[in-house]
């Protein structure tokens, strides 16, 4: 099963998704967690470009094709391969970011970036995406706390409110238009809380684990 997570910057994704993949792992899932933009030693080059404070000058065409070659990578060389050995796949954003940011956010041809997303994936679409859905002042809020505590401001998280007000417009309108997909869940509570949901929708909509019976000479 490949699960993804979706959200506006500052909802919370890298500590639900950690928290999510370990209790799947106690219930005995082989559960491989990874990251978009990143995932793979190619793609973890092309995240600190995307996410440099001195690239402000990249154009959005360049930035969504530099999201697309590291999906592409971590596509072939990382999900691909787990999913095909019958393991669980949680990834801290997909394709639908591609849509939210460079597509509601930045006005690309959301027909356009259908077409290159196509191409970049092979057509592999998850089986469930959660977004994690949080008003963009309080999400950013949230990032600037991260950052005095040492976390890294990038350079998605230096556009202006109204370009993260249209991700999430934008996010709102693919659960619209795909509803059997998303799960929306409220970010703006506690981790505890966030966490309780997101651990309910997983006992509701992942099948249970196969654990394998090993015997002498099997």
């Amino acid at each position: 099963m490949f699960i993804t997570f979706e959200g506006p910057d500052g909802s919370g994704k890298t500590t639900q998704v950690a928290q999510t993949a370990a209790a799947l792992r106690a219930q005995g899932h082989h559960v491989l967690l990874t990251r978009e933009p990143g995932g793979t030693a190619i793609g973890d080059q092309i995240r600190a470009i995307l996410n440099d404070m001195r690239n402000k000058s990249l154009q959005p065409r360049a930035e969504l094709l530099l999201f697309s070659a590291s999906r592409a990578q971590i596509v072939t060389e990382v999900i691909r391969p787990h999913l095909a050995a019958g393991g669980l796949v949680i990834c801290d954003r997909f394709f639908d970011s591609t849509y939210a940011y460079q597509g509601y956010g930045h006005g690309l041809e959301l027909a356009l970036l259908r077409q290159i997303t196509e191409f970049a994936t092979g057509g592999l679409k998850p089986d469930m995406t959660l977004l994690l859905d949080i008003a963009p002042e309080d999400g950013l809020q949230r990032r600037l706390s991260a950052v005095a505590r040492g976390e890294e401001w990038t350079r998605l998280d230096d556009m202006a409110m109204a370009f993260h007000r249209r991700v999430r417009e934008g996010y709102h309108a693919l659960i619209a238009a795909e509803p059997e997909r998303w799960v929306r869940i409220d970010a703006a509570r506690s981790v505890e809380a966030v966490q309780a949901d997101i651990l309910a929708v997983m006992a509701a909509r992942v099948p249970p684990a196969v654990r394998r019976v090993v015997t002498d000479g099997a």
